[in-house]
């Protein structure tokens, strides 16, 4: 079993913390982790409380905040940078009178951002979570209705690339945006596989194989092992 909180550091900047209870433990452990991105990993016992937990953690602040006062920072963006999302190679450019944030061509390679520079990185990030999820909604499209969710989100969850609740309602990491298309469609198509199998049966690979086609065991692969640098960017 495990729980999501947030440990805010003095910078502002916050850093998800994820609670595993163990069997068989005996005191709480507490492993920071700085890459990919930053995260907190606690084990803890079955007797010891969450609120314990929390509490412990922030009696560590001063070891936790050296540790990630020493991580390298995540890329920049700023005009004149090129970013790859959806399988395409954009470049950014700025202009503070526009009000939107529009692709330059038809090709769209060249992407112009509007509002102030002060805006700039989180009006890119917006708007590469806005072409994500029509491109999800695309693929979607694409399958039969029986596997269709009744809602989207997009999150920017740490632990998985995406979800399926027992009510038909599905999120993914609007990380996936940087990812090879098909792999993003494979996430897809995980999720909406457990639309039938709230498992990971061999029903339910063989429905993820049924939906994908051939290739789908490559871009599983892709995602195990090239999954961390999809978060170089905010």
């Amino acid at each position: 079993m495990s729980s999501e909180n947030v440990f805010v550091l003095s910078s502002g900047c916050s850093v998800p913390v994820v609670i595993e209870t163990k069997r068989g433990m005996r005191n709480v452990t507490l492993r920071p982790k700085t890459t990919p991105h930053f995260e907190i990993h606690i084990s803890k016992p079955w007797t010891t409380s969450n609120s314990f937990v929390l509490k412990f953690l922030e009696s560590k602040r001063k070891w936790i905040e050296s540790i990630f006062a020493k991580a390298p920072s995540k890329t920049i963006l700023k005009p004149g940078d090129t970013i790859e999302f959806l399988g395409r190679t954009v470049l950014l450019k700025h202009d503070a009178n526009m009000r939107s944030n529009k692709y330059l061509d038809t090709d769209k390679t060249t992407l112009c951002i509007g509002g102030g520079t002060d805006m700039f990185e989180r009006r890119v990030r917006d708007f590469v979570k806005s072409e994500l999820l029509m491109e999800i909604k695309a693929i979607i499209k694409k399958t039969p209705k029986q596997y269709w969710p009744k809602h989207i989100s997009l999150r920017d969850t740490t632990s998985r690339w995406g979800s399926c609740s027992s009510n038909g309602n599905m999120s993914f990491s609007w990380r996936l945006a940087f990812a090879p298309y098909e792999v993003l469609r494979y996430v897809v198509m995980h999720e909406l596989s457990h639309r039938e199998h709230m498992d990971h049966s061999a029903e339910f690979w063989a429905t993820v194989s049924h939906l994908y086609g051939f290739g789908v065991e490559r871009a599983k692969r892709w995602l195990n092992k090239n999954g961390c640098n999809l978060h170089t960017y905010f």
